[in-house]
Parts: C-alpha cells; structure tokens; sequence
C-alpha cells in the first residue's frame, strides 16, 4: 500500500497502475505518465533539432509503399509478358 500522501504528491489515484523499479539498492516508483516522459526525455537527446519523428516515420512509408507498388508493377508486366510468350 502506498501512504496517501504520497499519492497526493505522484497524483495516483487508488486502483491507478505504478511501474515498480529497483535499481543501485533503491525501490523507484513512476506513474505511467512519469515513466513516459522519461522515456521521451532520453530519446530526445538523439533527435536533431527540428526532427519530427512522427513526419519521418510518414515519409520513410510512403517511399516504401512507392517502392512496393513500382515492384509489383512490374511483376504484373513480367507475368503478362510471360503469359504472352507461352500462349
């Protein structure tokens, strides 16, 4: 159990999960929230001014989908090209 004052200062409210950490012999306690923003806080620092992780993740997809869709294309004109041939 978790003393109310404590939950009061981590703003946990009763039946709220906690991420439980146990490191260098000390017991560390992090809402889901805290445990996000240090998450985004560590990887921060790997990310170049001005990056916006999530329009770079877009457009690493749309090339690849480009690049899906010019293989299967031609695939398609190899396939008639066979069927061509054989026929």
């Amino acid at each position: 159990m978790i003393p109310a004052e404590l939950r009061r200062a981590l703003e946990i409210e009763t039946g709220d999960e906690v991420i439980l950490y146990f490191e260098d012999g000390e017991l560390r306690l992090y809402t889901h929230a805290m445990a996000i923003e240090r998450a985004q806080e560590f990887v921060r620092k790997y990310i170049p001014e001005g990056v916006n992780l999530a329009d770079e993740l877009i457009a690493d997809r749309r090339r690849e989908a480009a690049q899906e869709e010019a293989e299967a294309r031609e695939w398609r004109l190899r396939n008639r090209a066979g069927k061509a041939a054989a026929e």
